[in-house]
């Protein structure tokens, strides 16, 4: 397990080669995903009423039932605690954590969703206990069985990213969720443009995915990722080979501290590179945007105080886009 994880990490770490090498354009297929349990149940469900209405021998339908809810791993009103089962380095400032549960539940996490974490301080004066708490987005497969994984950033002065860098295999973690973001169904939109900022890449990753190993989900993708060395591209291999094999990814990356042989964007994202980078303002058109504070009021305006989705501003605005074309994570 220790080698899986650390061959995932390797594929997140970003190289700094060129980033727009000759790619080619071989379309891969993925196997259908298996019918979810929701559409099971419902299909139980109208058996159970078709056979109420045509059975002649009522006494029969104790023995058809639905079938039964699939216990979930996360509780969205209760902290639970998740073992560490192993963590892997990614970059000079990010790790990959991968935590486990009972293989036979559902971790309960749809996309775009992200749970919570939290860890105690030291008792106050009058002996009570507060939480640092944080919210975090898997970069795993919602339906991944037993486990899920985390994509950290550690700050210096980041006080749960030091709590996560202080944890061996085995310690725990508490985690409630999920937390619905952008409820995301297949073929919501034809285009979908997102601008990612660090470790802003987590919760567009999520649906990236979801898209491209769903043969029947058409949707455009459109990703501009902004870091600021070619060193802190996060998930760039994984990135890199995902838009190699699927004709509907289109990725630009760009750094503020370009290396020499850097031939990405550089500096901060600009009206042109959203414009050349991004599906123009459309009815049939969403942005998303997830990232540091100032590159998201850079780009569309913060949120409001109420973590509402608030008045959309900045470089989307001054484009066309309205509030209703732009999502902020």
């Amino acid at each position: 397990m220790a080698t899986m994880l650390r061959r995932l990490a390797r594929a997140a770490a970003a190289p700094i080669a060129n980033p727009h090498a000759s790619r080619g354009q071989s379309s891969s297929t993925s196997a259908t995903s298996p019918l979810p349990f929701a559409a099971i149940a419902s299909i139980s469900a109208a058996l159970s009423s078709f056979y109420y209405f045509n059975s002649p021998n009522l006494v029969h339908l104790e023995e058809i039932s639905e079938e039964p809810a699939q216990k979930l791993a996360l509780n969205p009103d209760k902290w639970i605690k998740f073992k560490l089962q192993d963590k892997a380095k990614v970059s000079h400032n990010t790790q990959l954590y991968r935590f486990s549960f009972d293989p036979t539940t559902k971790l309960g996490l749809d996309v775009a969703s992200c749970l919570v974490t939290r860890y105690p301080l030291a008792p106050d004066a009058e002996g009570k206990t507060k939480y640092v708490v944080r919210p975090y987005t898997p970069i795993s497969d919602p339906d991944s069985k037993g486990h899920f994984d985390l994509l950290i950033k550690v700050y210096p002065e980041g006080k749960m990213s030091q709590h996560f860098a202080s944890l061996k295999p085995g310690d725990v973690l508490e985690v409630k969720g999920p937390i619905e973001k952008l409820k995301y169904t297949p073929n919501m939109k034809k285009h979908i443009g997102m601008i990612a900022g660090g470790s802003g890449i987590t919760p567009m990753l999520q649906i990236i995915e979801a898209i491209l190993k769903n043969p029947d989900d058409n949707t455009k993708i459109s990703l501009i990722y902004a870091n600021v060395s070619p060193d802190d591209i996060l998930l760039k291999k994984k990135l890199d080979v995902l838009e190699e094999s699927h004709p509907n990814l289109k990725i630009f990356y760009t750094v503020d501290n370009p290396s020499s042989d850097w031939r990405g964007g550089r500096g901060y994202i600009s009206k042109d590179m959203a414009l050349k980078g991004l599906p123009g303002p459309n009815d049939d058109t969403l942005v998303l945007v997830c990232g540091p504070p100032g590159m998201v009021k850079h780009i569309s305006g913060e949120k409001a105080k109420d973590w509402t989705q608030g008045e959309l501003t900045g470089i989307l605005k001054e484009l066309g886009y309205t509030e209703d074309m732009v999502y902020k994570f």
